[in-house]
């Protein structure tokens, strides 16, 4: 089967580095999506606007040449425990697709574009296909989630320079914080003497860790 893209995300997240490892958990994170010019049809948009999230199957489009294993070790669990690569949700898999569930913001019928809330895909990220999100087929509440049941995100705080205020507005403040908060380093780098770079809106932003604390030191276009 040869598949192709129906579109692409845009994204203030312009690098891996830093996008969030499951979507919904920056839930104010705002992509859209882009028709590329063969599906750019308003009929295939109708009835869309009766739905409040979707479902996009994608691409892990940096990650095709990587070296995959049947076993992955999951951030959540430090990166140093391995489970099977079928019981996470690692970008490395042998046919390299994600699946994220997604919130509709608005759907423009003029331009072809979705601008969706709480996504984890990079700018840039082919979509493969678009399905909407069914309350009563996809909501399983009483399910079991694994390993993720007994390890929650330990959330950093961060310290953000006044400056800051100047460059974003307050919304777009919020969606950085929550973003660092996650924490994006590699599991294995704890390095505190470290300086990391995100890129974000056009800046890349500068920072480093000590202990669970993350501080801003600069910032650059």
């Amino acid at each position: 089967m040869n598949i192709e893209p129906i579109a692409y995300f845009r994204s203030p997240l312009t690098s891996k580095f830093g996008v969030p490892r499951q979507s919904g958990i920056v839930s104010e994170l705002r992509g859209r999506i882009e028709f590329v010019a063969k599906y750019r049809q308003v009929e295939a948009l109708r009835g869309l606007e009766a739905y409040d999230y979707l479902w996009l199957i994608w691409g892990f489009s940096e990650n095709v040449n990587a070296q995959k294993h049947p076993t992955v070790r999951p951030p959540l669990l430090g990166g140093n425990q391995r489970v099977g690569v079928w019981a996470s949700r690692s970008p490395f898999r042998p046919n390299n697709l994600g699946l994220s569930s997604v919130r509709i913001a608005s759907i423009d019928m003029e331009y072809m574009t979705i601008e969706v809330l709480g996504g984890d895909l990079m700018d840039g990220t082919p979509i493969y296909d678009i399905k909407p999100y069914l309350p009563y087929a996809d909501s399983h509440p009483e399910a079991r989630g694994g390993f993720t049941d007994n390890h929650q995100w330990q959330q950093l705080e961060v310290v953000m320079p006044e400056e800051l205020h100047q460059l974003f507005q307050s919304a777009d403040l919020e969606v950085l914080r929550q973003t660092l908060a996650l924490d994006p380093r590699p599991h294995y780098q704890q390095d505190a003497s470290r300086q990391y770079g995100m890129p974000f809106m056009g800046y890349d932003i500068r920072f480093h860790v000590v202990d669970r604390t993350l501080f801003i030191d600069g910032w650059e276009k």
